[in-house]
């Protein structure tokens, strides 16, 4: 770090403190260190708590992804050092990773306490909660990371008796990943991330929501008469069954094949209306009078009854149609793009065959077709078939090219119009399933369901701006606490988002009343301290805020940079910024 001395008694430097100026006081505000070291025992042999460091590594993630090793500088030239009275060179790469190993064993109850003290600050009551799963992809050798045993209690009562989720193949062969299941609560403010977990990299998603629902209703955070949203992944009848046990109802998307025999049979019956809900720019469409595409949901509700094949009692439900325009248009484009894909490559491996390739042969047909449908839903119009020459239809072949033999085989194919032409009667159509009581209206219960975007935009924060990956660690246990602590950082990021959102006025521009994080914390990148050593001892005086970063302060109630020093740093004058 450059010290520009002006003399043989005076330095000073300049420390580029940028987004603390809101990350330090929200995590003081969600009282993240304090939540730690009220899980974790004292340890007298330390010079800082385990909640100290590791709210310090929190605010690093925040403000700038950086590896264990390098968060000692990276604190040097921000100021966080300063901040959080901890010297730089106490913030070596083992101290933290013994840090992460004590997040470790306390992770569950930690977690569990910040998401009730999120939802508290949020004034969020958790009668509706949505869930949804994502993956976070590794590279390199993990050869201590092994299966969670099929005896591994849950919900956890002690982090210490849950191994570290197994960082495996998952769906991709070639690619190592764990899952992450993520609950938040969802409002017109966007969702707030309140408690996740790690699982298994070759778990599916129906895992993910039995545990996590479990460890939700161990924590009173899903009490009877709530409702748990949820994508097709998670859908099955013992999800259902499960929480309606519990009193807690569920709105969940269900695979299309298990209710198109019910679709089929009420199709004649169904009364279709048109859903409230419109996307900001299909709203944005019809209030500006735009030429573009005018989209539109339309549903229709049918009953339907569940059995809980654990107790054998049935379950009223409700399955709610939903049919989408834009939907509808992607799925024809699709199925006719895709149509003269696979038509044409179809053709290209029967004039193959019919050359006499020397290594053409049944098998490798067959593969050379199973690539070239792959999971395209059009492959089921196509019939196709290798029919084995005679000897006298061999004869009256031409004579084969050069490097060629005469072919044994002809390969036909056929395309069932009429299967295509049934199937684009289902265009645009998806199901929902639904426990909620019938006061709910449907087109209430689906936009609730929507707000499934906002959690799957969390996801995208988490691993864009917040960075979530890479990871620089081998060790499991530090990995899976990391992730932990990476949740938190979520939680106070969309906190941040939440808290400057509620303080904008009614009838404030939309791009305000949209405000996001991260354009908060980019309005303070520039923003410094600049640090004074004398012989007489340190300043540390702070630059002057621009008008927009007071209004942020104002509008979130955080105190002013100096503020904020002044609690650490006697020396420091106090009052002269607001």
């Amino acid at each position: 770090m450059a010290l520009a001395w002006q003399d043989a008694t005076v330095a000073e430097q300049t420390r580029a403190f940028g987004p603390l100026a809101l990350i330090a006081p929200l995590l003081q505000r969600l009282g993240i260190a304090d939540i730690i070291d009220g899980h974790l025992p004292p340890d007298p042999q330390l010079a800082f708590s385990h909640g100290r460091v590791l709210s310090l590594l929190l605010a690093a993630r925040l403000c700038q992804p950086t590896a264990l090793v390098n968060i000692s500088t990276w604190a040097e030239t921000t100021g966080a050092d300063l901040l959080w009275d901890i010297p730089a060179d106490s913030l070596n790469d083992d101290r933290l990773g013994r840090a992460l190993d004590a997040l470790f064993s306390r992770r569950h109850s930690v977690l569990a306490t910040v998401a009730a003290e999120a939802l508290r600050l949020a004034e969020v009551s958790p009668q509706c909660l949505h869930f949804d799963t994502t993956h976070l992809i590794f590279h390199g050798a993990y050869e201590a990371s092994q299966p969670r045993p099929d005896n591994t209690p849950w919900p956890p009562r002690s982090s210490a008796d849950i191994p570290p989720a197994h960082i495996t193949h998952g769906y991709a062969a070639d690619e190592k990943l764990i899952h992450v299941g993520i609950t938040a609560a969802v409002d017109h403010l966007g969702a707030l991330p309140i408690l996740g977990q790690c699982l298994d990299g070759n778990h599916n998603n129906h895992t993910a929501i039995r545990q996590q629902s479990e460890w939700l209703l161990d924590q009173g955070l899903l009490a009877p008469g709530a409702l748990l949203v949820s994508d097709r992944g998670t859908f099955s009848v013992e999800h259902v069954a499960r929480l309606h046990r519990h009193g807690c109802h569920v709105l969940c998307s269900a695979p299309w094949a298990d209710y198109q025999a019910l679709y089929d049979a009420q199709a004649g019956r169904l009364r279709w209306q048109r859903a409230s809900f419109l996307s900001l720019e299909q709203q944005r469409r019809r209030e500006t009078g735009s030429s573009l595409p005018l989209e539109h949901y339309d549903l229709a509700v049918a009953r339907h009854t569940l059995t809980d094949r654990e107790t054998g009692q049935a379950i009223p439900c409700r399955v709610i149609f939903v049919y989408s325009s834009a939907d509808a248009v992607i799925c024809r484009q699709t199925r006719e793009q895709d149509t003269q894909r696979l038509r044409a490559g179809l053709e290209e491996i029967a004039a193959s065959v019919a050359r006499g390739h020397p290594r053409t042969t049944q098998a490798s047909i067959a593969r050379r077709v199973a690539e070239l449908f792959g999971r395209r839903a059009a492959a089921r119009f196509f019939r196709w078939e290798m029919l084995p020459l005679t000897a006298a239809e061999q004869a009256a072949l031409p004579e084969p090219g050069r490097g060629c033999r005469r072919p044994a085989y002809r390969f036909t194919f056929e395309f069932d119009a009429q299967a295509a032409e049934a199937a684009a009667a289902y265009d645009g159509l998806s199901v929902l399933v639904t426990t909620a009581p019938r006061e709910q209206s449907a087109d209430a219960l689906f936009t609730q369901y929507k707000g499934q975007n906002y959690v799957e935009l969390s996801h995208h924060q988490w691993k864009t701006p917040l960075a979530v990956r890479p990871v620089f660690l081998k060790s499991p246990r530090r990995v899976e606490a990391l992730v932990g602590l990476m949740q938190m950082a979520l939680t106070a990021y969309q906190l941040l988002e939440r808290f400057y959102r509620r303080s904008v006025p009614e009838g404030a521009a939309p791009e305000e009343q949209r405000r996001t994080a991260e354009s908060l914390l980019r309005a303070f990148r520039g923003y410094g301290l600049i640090e004074r050593r004398t012989r007489l001892g340190r300043t540390v005086r702070a630059t002057q805020l621009t008008e927009r970063q007071r209004q942020i302060l104002r509008q979130l109630g955080f105190p002013a940079p100096a503020r904020l020093l002044a609690q650490v740093l006697p020396s420091l004058p106090r009052g002269g910024l607001p």
